[in-house]
């Protein structure tokens, strides 16, 4: 298996973590009576119900995209601020930051797995170490925003203690033998504002008041079928 290397900015250092395997966790609402509404939504729009709460999706590793760009065909993907769980070559060697679960919203309908697939996954190059952050991890925030005809519109904003906890996501994993060793795991999203909405950019942010640090990512979305 050929493995990839990414390069994260953890206190002002630069640090390299080889990554063999990327995950993205569906379906993970702490609170099942409210993802169960969130399936129930879905599914009027076309996407079938999930076989498992949560769900495991396998992401191609070359998914993972720094480059504060996407290429995208039509006009129906969005992301989603996302929990990002990074693990290196040993139990200390953890890290968070935030990233969008960018997804194809037209194919989620057809196939979730392949509307994972045909998109990029945006994530930051700031991380926090997992040790600095796990005693205050349910006061940690989550907020994106989307780029609609020259403004920016809030799309996110929550605490991921709507996520279900860290100590949670690991026993899934565990469960689905996933070796979390040079692993990317996009862990979970937190709700909507206002439904969907697709837009030209895409910005997101982890906020730990705690600590009074912040992690931002920011990207274009540029539609292929629309170039000359």
């Amino acid at each position: 298996m050929k493995t990839i290397t990414l390069p994260l900015t953890i206190n002002n250092e630069d640090k390299e973590i080889t990554i063999n395997s990327v995950y993205c966790i569906g379906y993970a609402g702490r609170n099942i009576e409210k993802t169960m509404e969130h399936i129930d939504e879905l599914e009027k729009i076309g996407v079938p119900r999930p076989a498992e709460i949560p769900t495991l999706y396998p992401v191609r590793r070359n998914s993972l995209n720094q480059t504060e760009e996407i290429e995208v065909l039509g006009g129906e993907s969005s992301g989603e601020a996302e929990i990002v769980l990074i693990f290196g070559d040993s139990d200390d060697d953890v890290y968070i930051t935030v990233g969008s679960d960018h997804t194809d919203r037209s194919l989620e309908t057809i196939d979730i797995n392949q509307s994972k697939q045909i998109c990029d996954k945006p994530l930051a190059h700031k991380a926090w170490k997992l040790n600095d952050v796990i005693d205050h991890w349910d006061d940690l925030i989550l907020t994106s925003q989307v780029y609609i005809d020259g403004h920016w519109q809030d799309y996110q904003m929550a605490k991921i203690d709507a996520i279900i906890p860290l100590d949670d996501i690991k026993a899934f994993l565990n469960k689905k033998n996933i070796s979390m060793r040079n692993c990317v795991i996009f862990s979970g999203t937190v709700p909507l504002l206002e439904g969907f909405k697709y837009g030209s950019g895409f910005k997101m942010a982890f906020i730990d008041n705690v600590r009074n640090d912040e992690i931002h990512a920011e990207y274009a979305i540029t539609r292929l079928d629309l170039e000359a």
